[in-house]
Order: structure tokens, then C-alpha cells, then sequence
């Protein structure tokens, strides 16, 4: 049985090569659901449709979703709507310094 909380700590290890931060802080997760305790499916975006590191995060996110006890299925789903924005970035990651 896979947890919510196991799948986020998870995702804080995908990094965006780009922004050298990890996704979640930098806002691209909009959503994760676990059915029936194991099948994870994970809702994100990138900062640009024209990022050019997209399949290079999703493969990340796969691996590691993979590797976490208890999951089964994986499915990520890339949305565009709502775009992303530097307002949905963490504050740690906002007023890091540079």
C-alpha cells in the first residue's frame, strides 16, 4: 500500500535540470491520486509547452514513482490548463537567494 505522502517525498527528488530545484517546489504537480491503495496516477505540467527537458522529468518521475514499495500502475498525465506560473512555486524556492 503506497502512501500520499510516500509519492510526494518521491517526487521532491525530481529535479528540473534547468531550474536545479525539485518539481514539486517548483509548482508543476497540480495532482496525485492513489487507487486502491497502489495504482498511482500524477497530474503536472511544465513551466513552458516548449520545455525542452519534458521527457526528461516525465522519465524521472516514472522511475522513481516505480520505485516506491507498495505502487503499482503509474500514470502521469501532462496538462496545460491552467498554464504554469512563478506564482505557483514554493516560497523556499520564490526567495531563495541566488
Amino acid at each position: 500500500m503506497a502512501s500520499i505522502g510516500e509519492v510526494i517525498s518521491a517526487l521532491h527528488h525530481c529535479n528540473d535540470p534547468e531550474l536545479g530545484a525539485n518539481i514539486v517546489d517548483i509548482g508543476l504537480i497540480y495532482n496525485v491520486k492513489i487507487a486502491e491503495q497502489k495504482d498511482v496516477k500524477v497530474t503536472l505540467t511544465m513551466t513552458s509547452p516548449m520545455c525542452p527537458v519534458t521527457s526528461i522529468i516525465m522519465a524521472d518521475v516514472q522511475l522513481r514513482l516505480e520505485a516506491v514499495p507498495g505502487v503499482g500502475r503509474v500514470e502521469i498525465e501532462l496538462v496545460w490548463d491552467p498554464l504554469w506560473s512563478p506564482d505557483m512555486m514554493s516560497d523556499d524556492l520564490k526567495y531563495r537567494p541566488v
